[in-house]
């Protein structure tokens, strides 16, 4: 795996203004989508490479910013030796459904960086020949 940054996310106080305010700078597509109390939007760049989100500050107290997430094959592993290298775990493993997991860190110079593995896709059976 390349470990690509696959995905970036706005956390914001004020999620309408942000979205009016990327909307008509790059004239994103956004498509919200109801996560529990919450409301996700997916921004369309219009492209294949990295997608991203706008979402409400989950934590209060966080500032507004952009968090970047890399692809790794399995957020767990990585979260594990994220730590051992010094890195603060912030968010452990959790699922976002059908597109897989995440997960967060705080590297030991401060930076927060993003984690997500891609949901496994369900191998289908193999066919019986007939004899």
């Amino acid at each position: 795996m390349k470990n690509i940054f696959a995905h970036v996310e706005l956390s914001t106080d004020n999620p309408a203004k942000a979205k009016k305010f990327y909307k008509s700078l790059f004239a994103w597509k956004l498509a919200d989508m109801p996560m529990g109390p919450m409301t996700y939007t997916m921004i369309d760049t219009g492209s294949r490479e990295t997608g991203g989100g706008i979402q409400p500050k989950v934590m209060p107290k966080t500032p507004t910013a952009w968090l970047t997430y890399v692809e790794v094959a399995d957020v767990r592993k990585t979260l594990a030796k994220a730590k051992t290298l010094g890195a603060k775990v912030v968010l452990a493993w959790t699922s976002i459904g059908e597109m897989g997991a995440i997960g967060v860190f705080v590297d030991p110079t401060g930076a927060a960086l993003g984690v997500w593995e891609r949901a496994k896709k369900a191998k289908k059976p193999a066919k019986k020949s007939r004899k």
